[in-house]
């Protein structure tokens, strides 16, 4: 059988970050991704390669448009207004109704055993983004007025912490407003805080 046109390809790793997203990379059969593919599993060997390559693939995928979220945010003049702008638009990432709820990362993370090589590959993402984060709070540090005992390597990891919070709890049902609420409480923590960032809507769109 000829290899799937492009676009069909295309098509199949949608319909595969559907089902991963909503039921993990362990929760997700070969059975599952062939069905909802519409191909058989020799097609989809030879289109994919295995189960793993295409989650890779979609995962890949996903932190693309994610990392898009980051750099805006990265951009940002302040401290207090990256983590605004990376937690907002985090959250309307997790309660978006196109998809199911939670991060595709993080649904598919936690339920594998720990050392698992797919948990360890999820986990670099994670880390390669925390780091990012650091530098980035290291390079406020030098013009911003930093609280005694705060520092970049804490924020980024306080950061990811509220983040994968998040994503839980966005796993297990909780609103757009409900995270938007949980982000106001947390931003006063971030030094030289703008008083006007702590008044964004909370109300889902």
């Amino acid at each position: 059988m000829g290899r799937p046109r492009e676009f069909e390809i295309d098509d199949a790793i949608d319909k595969a970050t559907s089902l991963f997203w909503r039921n993990g990379y362990e929760g997700t059969s070969l059975s599952d991704l062939t069905k909802t593919i519409g191909i058989s599993p020799p097609s989809f060997y030879f289109a994919f390669g295995s189960k793993e390559a295409l989650f890779k693939t979609v995962i890949e995928r996903y932190f693309v448009e994610q990392n898009k979220i980051a750099e805006a945010a990265l951009r940002e003049p302040t401290a207090r207004a990256v983590a605004t702008h990376f937690l907002y638009g985090y959250a309307d990432v997790l309660t978006d109704s196109r998809h199911a709820p939670g991060c595709l990362a993080m649904n598919s993370s936690l339920p594998s055993a720990a050392g698992a090589p797919l948990r360890e590959w999820l986990a670099g993402f994670r880390e390669q983004m925390r780091k990012r984060l650091r530098d980035r709070f290291a390079e406020a540090h030098e013009v911003e007025r930093f609280p005694p005992g705060m520092d970049a390597d804490a924020l980024s990891r306080l950061m990811l912490i509220l983040a994968w919070g998040m994503a839980v709890e966005a796993q297990s049902g909780a609103t757009r407003t409900d995270l938007r609420r949980a982000i106001g409480l947390a931003l006063p923590v971030w030094p030289d805080a703008d008083p006007s960032d702590a008044s964004r809507e909370v109300t889902g769109r």
